[in-house]
């Protein structure tokens, strides 16, 4: 199926990407990054049922997509271009997750908790870099993650209401990409440089994996329900 063909593809970009990202070869991380997310797509093109397809995950796949390639140059403008792209890409991923939740069925118990764990440990990520952030980036960095806290939130929400392997995949994706702009902000701006994450293989291990597994989540999903 062509859609293994995307996948080995995607696995052999990510491998050679991370060993780049591992020893710090920027020539290797340039050139296989922008092809990590491409193949993502293409994996979702093949393996999703046309009938199934979203729209809106295509939509979130192409604007992460556009947030890899604008945050590859160095300097704070392209952080902040490619954090409104990714930014962007979250609310798509909302849309997706909020087309499959039954509300009437959610149990809020359970559901605000999570919202606060996800908001607190963003807030005390940015304590942490605070002093080394621009101080008009520390609010939408902040905000930033908020929207990617909530964007958990709502496939939790997604996962309560369908509670399959799809929906799980889909969470455990979600949380993945949680970790790794959690980490990014730490990686760029956290001032202790020896800390085991500051380098870009924790961010792009988790953010790789976590794009694959909403992904795959959602074609799990798509596939029940043809």
């Amino acid at each position: 199926m062509l859609s293994y063909v995307f996948l080995a593809l995607l696995a052999v970009s990510s491998v050679v990407h991370l060993i780049g990202s591992w020893i710090e070869n920027n020539k290797m991380r340039m050139v296989t990054k922008p092809m990590l997310l491409i193949f993502i797509l293409l994996y979702y093109l093949a393996a999703a049922p046309r009938e199934s397809r979203s729209i809106l995950l295509i939509l979130a796949l192409a604007t992460s997509w556009l947030g890899d390639v604008l945050l590859m140059p160095p300097g704070n403008k392209w952080f902040i271009m490619g954090g409104i792209s990714f930014l962007i890409s979250h609310f798509f991923f909302i849309s997706v997750y909020v087309s499959n939740i039954d509300f009437s069925a959610v149990k809020w118990g359970f559901v605000i908790p999570a919202a606060l764990v996800y908001y607190g440990i963003g807030f005390a990520v940015m304590s942490m870099i605070r002093r080394t952030v621009p101080k008009p980036m520390l609010p939408p960095m902040y905000f930033y993650l908020m929207v990617n806290g909530t964007m958990n939130v709502f496939a939790f929400m997604q996962l309560l209401t369908i509670p399959c392997a799809g929906s799980v995949i889909a969470m455990i994706g979600a949380i993945l990409f949680y970790i790794s702009d959690c980490t990014l902000f730490l990686v760029r701006y956290h001032k202790n440089k020896n800390l085991i994450f500051k380098k870009h293989f924790t961010v792009m291990f988790t953010y790789i994996l976590g794009e694959f597994l909403i992904t795959l989540g959602m074609v799990l999903l798509g596939n029940a329900a043809v």
